[in-house]
Order: structure tokens, then sequence, then C-alpha cells
């Protein structure tokens, strides 16, 4: 990208691909310069199943981006999902040479290194290392150990694994399609930056991005990521259930969903009915409200009792643990009617619908307000804060900057909620991973 003031996501999705370029405005804001979507054909499940419609879909994204905006796109921050990511906890720690000396960044590179050595099942990768929080000579609960005296430093972190072909797979897609690939980000991280808010974050908060072909979680407690999962399931099987419980295709029982649909049978009453035009010379179908927003209720249930499964999982009921802002529905299925009062129902936790103007500059338009563009907004934003260090210097991009330049630029962190120490070596391997896709042509 020659002009540094602007970055570009590429949110990889089971429905749709959408490629967002923003930058920040002089407040301090994220502006959309310009957005651009294209039908997703070749992904199932977060997972990319047919490269060569993934790559169309792709190019089809990025020039409807670059119509729209005038500008030319070379290089993208991909989202990545699906139910092959998992996340675990882990702690490590360094005995360091020199307890005189003050810890500093390298102490703690050196500690997160040490937790990617970790060794994974085969066919699995780190994608994230999160530190949560650090002990310093056994004295513990320490947010930000730097400029501290202590001859042993430790730190709990949260480790998010995922499988190495499918991270291959998205890089071929990028490179095919003729863009850089300048990282990777978790989606669900991606839209919790884009939809929540500091306070939220710290109070404690669910972030569900309900998608097409995944549902995602990512859980925060005092200002830290805590736990993040990918459930296997999201808007599509809600259609597919409407699809044979009616016996329509696919495409009426879309409509019908975004429609019609609602979460909530309670509301419809049994003479509301919907007449659907049979297929070529077949009678219309007549098919009750009621009918339908059961089959949605049911599919949905199941969707929401997996996540409060998960975020039982993580300790909720724990005093200490307690997630005071409850939760934040996001992504394309919060837009279903009535989703809000069956996840409080359900889950007896206060929820709000999250739209991703949190960053965004007041005058955004309302279109790309929606919580279908969360994840696509958090990829931005990400890559514009990591972008913002270098501001000064004329590097290249992150991901190729050297290291003498890495260790200077750590120094100017701007205040992001990214973790600071984990972004040296995210670029350290999106710089592994740009030479494997080189050398793999």
């Amino acid at each position: 990208m020659e002009n540094k003031n602007f970055a570009v996501g590429l949110d990889i999705g089971t429905t749709k691909i959408v490629a967002m370029i923003g930058s920040y405005n002089e407040y301090g804001k994220m502006e959309i310069l310009g957005i651009g979507k294209a039908k997703s054909l070749g992904v199932h499940r977060g997972v990319v199943n047919n490269i060569t419609q993934t790559i169309q879909s792709i190019q089809q994204a990025v020039e409807d981006a670059e119509t729209n905006s005038g500008i030319q796109i070379s290089e993208v921050v991909a989202g990545i999902a699906g139910q092959h990511i998992r996340s675990l906890q882990h702690s490590d720690y360094i005995t360091r040479k020199d307890g005189e000396e003050v810890i500093n960044e390298r102490d703690i590179e050196s500690l997160c290194n040490q937790v990617h050595k970790l060794v994974m099942l085969p066919g699995e990768e780190i994608i994230h290392v999160l530190p949560q929080d650090y002990k310093v000579d056994g004295q513990a609960e320490i947010t930000e150990p730097k400029g501290m005296y202590g001859a042993r430093l430790e730190a709990n972190f949260h480790v998010v694994v995922g499988q190495v072909t499918s991270i291959r797979n998205i890089g071929r897609c990028i490179k095919s399609a003729g863009l850089d690939f300048a990282g990777i980000t978790l989606e669900p991280l991606a839209s919790a930056n884009a939809v929540l808010s500091q306070e939220e974050k710290e109070a404690g908060v669910a972030l569900i991005d309900i998608g097409g072909g995944t549902t995602d979680l990512a859980i925060f407690k005092d200002g830290i990521i805590r736990h993040t999962a990918v459930i296997p399931f999201g808007g599509n099987v809600i259609t597919e259930d409407i699809k044979e419980g009616c016996s329509i295709i696919e495409k009426q029982a879309e409509m019908l969903k975004i429609k019609f649909g609602s979460a909530w049978p309670g509301e419809n009453k049994d003479n509301e009915i919907v007449s659907i035009p049979g297929l070529r010379g077949r009678e219309p179908k007549e098919i009750t409200l009621k009918n339908l927003s059961k089959i949605i209720h049911a599919r949905v249930v199941e969707i929401i009792e997996q996540v409060y499964a998960e975020i039982k999982a993580y300790g909720n009921d724990e005093q200490k643990k307690k997630l005071i802002a409850g939760i934040v529905i996001t992504g394309g299925g919060a837009e279903l009617k009535h989703l809000k009062q069956l996840v409080e129902y359900t889950t007896g936790m206060d929820t709000r619908i999250g739209f991703p103007n949190e960053h965004l500059a007041g005058n955004s338009d309302t279109e790309t307000l929606s919580p279908i563009y969360a994840t696509a907004v958090g990829l931005v934003l990400n890559s514009l804060q990591k972008n913002g260090k270098y501001k000064e210097e004329p590097i290249q991009n992150e991901a190729i900057a050297t290291d003498e330049e890495k260790e200077t630029s750590g120094t100017e962190e701007n205040q992001s909620n990214i973790p600071k120490a984990r972004k040296s070596f995210f670029e350290k391997w999106a710089e592994k991973f740009k030479e494997f896709l080189d050398n793999a042509e």
C-alpha cells in the first residue's frame, strides 16, 4: 500500500465476502472510504472449500470497493474463523539473567516467543498469543510489568490455535486474487474491536457474532480477552431448516427468514399466512408465520444454548468472573426480529445488538453501520491501529519491517486495545507466512 493512511479489511465469510477501505480522520475516528461486497460461494462454515470460486468472489469484492472509492487496493488484512479454531489457557515463565535491570519489551517478547514454541496437535498452528496478566517474582495480577524489577517473569496466556491448511488456503486465495497478504486476525477479535466499548470490556461482556456459517464468541473481562470460541453453525442452518420444513427452495427460504422471520413464535397469530409462488406451473405454497417462527425459534435456541455453554465454561457463575455488561450480538444474524428478547430469556443476561459505530466517524453511511459489517470494520480498525505507530517512518508494511525497526517502533505503541507484546511476533509470523506463500509459487 503506497498510501499508509488507509487500510483494507477482507472479511471472507460463508455467505458474503466484504472488502472495506478505511482511514482515520483528523479526530482519530475511522472513516469508511469504500466498501465492496460479493456473494461467497467457495466457503463452508468459515473454511475455504473451493479455491477458484473464493478467488473470484474476492476479486469481485475488491473491484467493487475500488470502484466505490477510487483507491487502488494492493494489500489486505484478512479475518479467520471456522470450526477448526480453538483456544486454550497456558501459563509460562522466564528467568531473567539480571534481576537488577528493569523488565523491558524484549523480556515480554521472549516470554511470548516461548509460548509460540508450544507443541500443537499435528496440522495446527498458533494464530494469536494474548497475554492476560503477569506475575513478577511471585507478585500476581500485574497488567503491565514493563519498568519493574524482578528475576522471574510469569504470565497467563490465551492462545488461539487454528489449522495450518485453512490459514494457508486463505493466503493462497488472497495471493491468487493479485493481492498482498498483510496479516490475519481472528474474526471474533475484529468484531469485538468494532462494536464493544472499553467500559464493556472492563465490566465483562460476551460478544456473539452470528454469521452465515459460524457463530463466533469472544469474552472480555477487566479489559482483557478471556475466552474465544467458534461454534460451527449460524444463519445458514436456520435457512436450511426453513427450506426443509416448508419444502421450498433456498432462495425463498432466505427471503422468508429476512422479511417475515422472528425468533419469538408467540407474537404471530394463527391466521397470518404468506404465499410463496410455486416452481414452474405448480400451485403456490401457503406458509403460516407461526410455523415459520417456530422453525426459526427451535434452531436459534440451539445456537444460543451452545454459546451459553461456552460462557458457563468460562466461569460466568463465579462472582469474580461475572460478565456485568452481559451479551452483545452482532453479525448478519443479529438482524433477526426479537432475537435480543430470546437471548435475554434463554440466558438471563442483559443483551444489546452491537452496531459497528463505536469508532466510526459520525457521517458514516447508515448501511455500513449494520451489524453485518462488524467484522470488516474491526479488521480495518485493527490494521489502522497497527499501522498508526509507523506514520513517521516510511516502512513498506508491518509484516516485513526489519527487527531493528520493530524494536524502535514498539516504543511508540499507540493506545490500542491490542495487547502490546504480541504485535511484533505476529508480524514475524506474517513475515514467515509471506515467505512460505512466495516459495509455494
